[in-house]
C-alpha cells in the first residue's frame, strides 16, 4: 500500500569500522552539546534545513537546544558516529488542541553534518524517529524539505514517503525563492489512518 513501509532493521555501523547509534535525548552532558551545536552549524554552513541561513553563536544554540528539551510536544533523538554527536532530528506531536489531527505527527530538523556522512545514520536516525512515533500510536508521519537537500529528498523516498505537494515559496536563501517538498509515510500495519 502506498506510503506504508516496514522499517528494515538499520546497520549499526560496525560493518564499516564505526560505532553508529541512535537515541532519544533528555538531557546534555557539556561534551553533548558542544558536540551538538558543533554539527548543527556545520550542517547549517552546509544548506541544511534548520530555517537557520547562518551559523549561529554558541549560546543561540545551546539555549535553543536546552529549551527544546522542555517541550512536551517535542522528542529530540541524536546520532552517534564513534560516541560523538554529529546528527540529530525531531519528532514533533501535535498540540494538545488540534483533535482533528492528533493521528499524525512531523519529523523535523533532521540533519547529518557533512564530516559524518556516509555512514547510514540518516536512515538510522529516520528509522528511529518512525519507531517512537508508531510507538506513540501515530498513524502518519509528515515532513518537509528544500528543494536543494537532494539526498535527504532521496532518502526519504527510498524510505517510501510519498511526495504529497510543493510549496513554491517556501523559503529563501542565497537571495532566492526556493520550493519545499511535502512527504508523509502511513506508519501502522495496513496503511490505515485510524
Amino acid at each position: 500500500m502506498p506510503g506504508m513501509t516496514q522499517p528494515e532493521p538499520p546497520d549499526d555501523g560496525t560493518a564499516s569500522g564505526h560505532t553508529l547509534a541512535v537515541e532519544r535525548v533528555g538531557d546534555f552532558t557539556d561534551d553533548d552539546l558542544n558536540a551538538l551545536c558543533e554539527a548543527t552549524n556545520a550542517a547549517i554552513i552546509e544548506g541544511g534545513g534548520f530555517g537557520w541561513i547562518n551559523p549561529q553563536g554558541r549560546v543561540s544554540l545551546e539555549s535553543y537546544f536546552r529549551g527544546l528539551l522542555l517541550v512536551p510536544e517535542r522528542q529530540l533523538f541524536v546520532g552517534r558516529l564513534d560516541g560523538v554527536i554529529v546528527g540529530a532530528a525531531q519528532l514533533v506531536r501535535p498540540p494538545r488542541n488540534n483533535e482533528a489531527q492528533a493521528f499524525a505527527a512531523q519529523l523535523q530538523h533532521a540533519f547529518v553534518a557533512p564530516y559524518a556522512r556516509g555512514h547510514g545514520l540518516a536512515r538510522m536516525i529516520t528509522y528511529r524517529v518512525e519507531e517512537s512515533a508508531r510507538s506513540l500510536g501515530y498513524h502518519v508521519l509528515n515532513l518537509d524539505v528544500r528543494e536543494t537537500q537532494e539526498a535527504a529528498i532521496a532518502l526519504y523516498e527510498s524510505l517510501g514517503y510519498i511526495r504529497w505537494g510543493v510549496h513554491p515559496a517556501y523559503a529563501r536563501a542565497g537571495g532566492r525563492t526556493i520550493r519545499g517538498i511535502h512527504y508523509y509515510k502511513l506508519l501502522q500495519p495496513g496503511g490505515r489512518i485510524a
